[in-house]
């Protein structure tokens, strides 16, 4: 029997957007996110980001593609909890040509935007979940990715804290333009974005965009 986590799937994001996906466990929120980032392949159909088909690339320029490309916020905050703040902030520049003194420099500076200045060599249990996600978008900002991509990015968060997150989301978006994809079963959440995607069954029942009269 063969089972499809995604149908008929067509949708366009704009560069700058803020978009929301939406729906039940199980509709095919993440396995959208996962192509959207090149973690899965679609069984047919095209992916285009920055008009580059990344179906078509290797899984070495897939890889390279999300190193420069894309940011990654989980709902776990996904860092390691035996490093610091700054060791776990600065892991994907260390994936490039930069000395590891500039790597760590610019990790800094970004930990100190979010406001963590005071927290750069805290251990992750030192840290409140709210910090710890903070820490988790320094990271997934450093490469400054045109896109990110969040799974439940505050899933784990309290109504204030997650509220503090997503500010922080509208700020990045407004300020540098970046385009971010938002899974979420919030509609609290959503209204933090531009329009809202939402799934049943793998079918995309409304893209969030407003009929024009």
């Amino acid at each position: 029997m063969e089972v499809h986590a995604l149908k008929g799937v067509d949708i366009e994001i704009k560069k700058g957007e803020m978009v929301a996906i939406m729906g039940p466990s199980g509709c095919g929120k993440t396995t959208l996110l996962n192509l959207l980032g090149g973690i899965d392949h679609p069984t047919e159909g095209t992916i285009y980001i920055n008009n580059q088909d990344i179906n078509q690339l290797t899984d070495t320029e897939v890889t390279e593609f999300r190193l420069h490309n894309i940011g990654y916020i989980f709902q776990l905050f996904n860092l390691f909890e035996f490093l610091s703040a700054l060791d776990n902030t600065v892991l994907p520049l260390l994936l490039t040509d930069i000395t590891k003194l500039e790597a760590e420099e610019e990790a800094k500076m970004m930990l100190r935007q979010m406001g963590l200045g005071d927290k750069i060599f805290h251990l992750p249990n030192e840290l409140s979940g709210g910090e710890q996600q903070r820490v988790a978008v320094s990271r997934a900002l450093l490469m400054n990715p045109a896109i990110i991509l969040g799974d439940e990015p505050t899933g784990d968060l309290d109504q204030d804290t997650s509220s503090e997150i997503m500010n922080l989301f509208v700020s990045i978006n407004e300020n540098y333009k970046q385009t971010f994809l938002v899974v979420t079963h919030s509609e609290h959440i959503a209204k933090f974005c531009h329009r809202t995607i939402r799934i049943v069954d793998g079918e995309i029942v409304d893209d969030g965009k407003q009929v024009k009269k």
